[in-house]
C-alpha cells in the first residue's frame, strides 16, 4: 500500500458473475456429462448407466422435488444401500437447494425416528431391505411430522415391503429432464446433514456446506493420485459422511461407481476382477476379511488396486497381506465434523526401502493434513498450547479449515464448544512425531470403534443398567482381530442374582441395541474404583486386552 493509503488492487476490481462463482461439487456432474457423456457412471448388476443419463436423472430428481414444494432449507432423507439411486441423491437433492440427510442403515428405529424428526425431513427415500426399521421409526413419529416416503425398489433385493406412496422411478417421471438448476447463491449454503453416532445422549446433526464438500472431494483425488476415470467400488457406505465425499470425487474424476449392496469377500473380488476396480475404501475389518479369504477367491487379479482405510490402524499382518495381493493401502483420519478424511498418512518413496514391519508402523500413523485443511495440531486440550513433536507428549487433535463443518444443527452451545479458541476440537488424543505426522494414542470419552462404527460406552452402560440382575457396570473396548474393537462389559451382579449368565446379559442387550453395539464379552466381578467412587476404566481396558 502506498504512503497515502492508496491500494490500486482494491479499486475497480470487484467480484462479478464473470470472475466469481460459489464453489459447489454439483458442477462436477455437469462437466462429466458434457465432456464424457458416454463414459459409464454407475454399474449395478445388469444396470450400466452413463454420465449423460445419470445427469438427466439428477435433473429430473431436482425438478420433481421442486414440484413437490421442496427447496432451500428443506431436508430430504435417505435410508439406502450403495446403489446408483443413492449416488444420484447426492446431486439431485442439493441441485434443488435442499439438504441431503443420509441415514445410517445399521441404526435402530428409535435413532432413525429421532434423526427424521430433528432434521425435519420432508421426504424419505428408502429401500425394502430396511422396511422393518423404517416402519417402526415412522410409527414412533408424530403423524403430522412424518415425511413423504418414496420407495427405491431395487430388483437386486428380494424381501421386505414397500412403505411409500410411490416409487423412485415414478417420482423421477414427474421431473423435467432439462431442469435448469442453479448453483447456490452462497457456497456457505448447507449441502448435507450427517448425524454423529451419539456418543453422549442423542446424536448431533453435523451440517456440511457446498464449499467444504467441493474442496474435500478434490482433496480425495489429489492425495490418492486417482487421475481420470478411476473405477471405484462402493465398499464404504455412502451414509458415512456422504461416503467421505467420494460421490462428488467420482463425478470430478469422471470415474465409474461400481455399486455393492453387501460387502462380502466373494462379491468384492468378483467385481474387482470383472469391472477392473482400481480404488475402494473401507474400515480395517474389510481389509481383514479380504486378507483371510480363500486363495482361490483372490486369484486372477492382475492389476494394482488402491485401498483407503480409516478407523483403528490396520495391523502389520493385514497390510502385509494386502500388499501381497497387489493392494496398496493408504491410511487416513477424520471425523464426521471434517467431511470424512482430512488427514492422510502421506507416503514417501524412500520408505519403500524399509522392512515391512517398519513400513506398517509408518502406515499406521494418521499422518499430516489434507492439502485443503488449513491447520492441524496436537495441543493441550484446555490451553491449546501445541505439544512438542517428540512422539511421546499426548495432546488433543485440533483442526481448522474450510473442510470443517458449519456446526451442529439446532445446537449452538455444542457448536460453540467444538470451535472454542478458533480450532475444531476433535476429542481424540494423539502424539506428534518429529516429522509432523500425528499418531492417535487414545480416544476421549472412551468411544469404541467397531468395524468403522462409533459406539458410546455410556449408551451401552445405560442399557445394561436396565437389566434387573445388574448392580454396577462399566463398558470398555476390547481389541478384536476382525472388528478392530468390540464392547466388553464388566458387570457386578445384584445379591441373589449370581446365577445370571453371560448369554442372558448379551441377549438382553440384543433386544435394546443395534447389533454392532451389543457387548461381545461379559466379565462378572467387582469393579475397580478410586477413593471417591470414580470407575477406573484404564484398569478394565488392560483386563479386556488380557482376555
Amino acid at each position: 500500500m502506498s504512503a497515502n493509503g492508496h491500494n490500486p488492487y482494491a479499486m475497480h476490481l470487484d467480484q462479478n458473475a464473470a470472475n466469481f462463482v460459489p464453489l459447489t461439487p454439483l458442477t462436477f456432474i455437469e462437466r462429466a456429462a458434457a465432456v464424457y457423456p458416454y463414459k459409464i457412471a454407475s454399474v449395478h448388476g445388469p444396470v450400466r448407466r452413463n454420465w449423460a443419463d445419470t445427469y438427466t436423472r439428477c435433473r429430473r430428481l431436482a425438478s420433481a422435488l421442486q414440484r413437490r414444494g421442496i427447496g432451500i432449507g428443506d431436508t430430504v432423507a435417505a435410508m439406502l444401500p450403495n446403489i446408483p439411486e443413492m449416488f444420484e441423491l447426492h446431486f439431485g437433492v442439493p441441485m434443488n437447494g435442499a439438504v441431503l440427510n443420509t441415514l445410517n442403515i445399521r441404526l435402530d428405529a428409535e435413532a432413525i425416528a429421532f434423526m427424521l424428526g430433528h432434521g425435519e425431513a420432508k421426504i424419505l427415500f428408502t429401500d425394502r431391505e430396511f422396511s422393518d426399521t423404517i416402519g417402526k421409526a415412522l410409527q414412533l413419529m408424530e403423524p403430522g411430522k412424518r415425511p413423504l416416503v418414496i420407495d427405491v425398489d431395487d430388483p437386486q433385493y428380494a424381501g421386505g415391503q414397500k412403505l411409500g406412496q410411490l416409487d423412485y422411478e415414478t417420482f423421477l417421471a414427474e421431473g423435467d429432464p432439462e431442469f435448469a438448476w442453479q448453483n447456490p447463491a452462497d457456497e456457505w449454503q448447507a449441502i448435507s446433514l450427517n448425524y454423529t453416532s451419539g456418543t453422549t445422549g442423542n446424536p448431533k446433526g453435523v451440517v456440511y456446506h457446498h464449499r467444504g464438500a467441493y474442496l474435500n472431494a478434490v482433496c480425495n483425488a489429489m492425495v490418492w493420485d486417482m487421475g481420470l476415470h478411476p473405477v471405484y467400488l462402493w465398499t464404504l457406505p455412502m451414509f458415512h459422511c456422504n461416503g467421505w465425499c467420494f460421490p462428488w470425487t467420482i463425478a470430478a474424476t469422471v470415474g465409474t461407481n461400481v455399486c455393492l449392496r453387501q460387502v462380502r469377500a466373494d462379491l468384492v473380488f468378483d467385481l474387482i476382477k470383472k469391472e477392473k476396480v482400481n480404488h475402494f475404501c473401507g474400515a480395517p475389518i474389510v481389509l481383514n476379511t479380504l486378507k483371510n479369504a480363500p486363495d482361490e477367491m483372490k486369484a486372477g487379479i492382475n492389476h494394482r488396486v488402491k485401498v483407503m482405510t480409516a478407523g483403528a490402524a490396520p495391523p502389520a499382518a493385514v497390510i502385509e497381506g494386502m500388499e501381497r495381493m497387489n493392494f496398496e493401502v493408504t491410511h487416513v483420519y477424520g471425523l464426521t465434523e471434517t467431511y470424512g478424511p482430512a488427514v492422510v498418512c502421506a507416503w514417501h518413496d524412500e520408505w519403500n526401502e524399509k522392512p515391512l514391519e517398519e513400513r506398517a508402523v509408518l502406515k499406521s500413523r494418521q499422518g499430516v493434513r489434507y492439502p485443503m485443511l488449513e491447520g492441524l495440531m496436537i495441543a493441550h486440550p484446555q490451553t491449546l498450547e501445541p505439544m512438542p513433536k517428540d512422539g511421546k507428549s499426548i495432546g488433543e487433535i485440533f483442526m481448522r479449515g474450510n473442510n470443517v463443518m458449519k456446526g451442529y444443527l439446532k445446537n449452538p452451545s455444542a457448536s460453540e464448544e467444538a470451535f472454542e479458541g478458533g480450532w475444531f476440537h476433535s476429542g481424540d488424543l494423539a502424539v506428534w512425531h518429529e516429522n509432523g505426522y500425528i499418531d492417535i494414542k487414545d480416544r476421549s470419552k472412551d468411544i469404541i470403534i467397531s468395524g468403522g462404527e462409533n459406539i458410546s460406552t455410556i449408551e451401552v452402560e445405560d442399557v445394561l443398567y436396565r437389566h434387573p440382575a445388574v448392580l454396577e457396570v462399566a463398558v470398555v473396548a476390547r481389541p478384536d482381530e476382525k472388528w478392530g474393537e468390540t464392547p466388553c462389559a464388566f458387570v457386578t451382579l445384584q445379591p441373589g442374582k449370581e446365577n445370571t449368565t453371560e448369554e442372558e446379559i448379551i441377549e438382553f442387550c440384543r433386544t435394546q441395541l443395534a447389533r454392532f453395539k451389543v457387548p461381545k464379552t461379559v466379565v462378572f466381578g467387582p469393579l475397580p474404583k478410586t477413593s471417591t467412587g470414580k470407575m477406573q476404566k484404564f484398569i478394565l481396558r488392560d483386563r479386556a486386552k488380557a482376555l
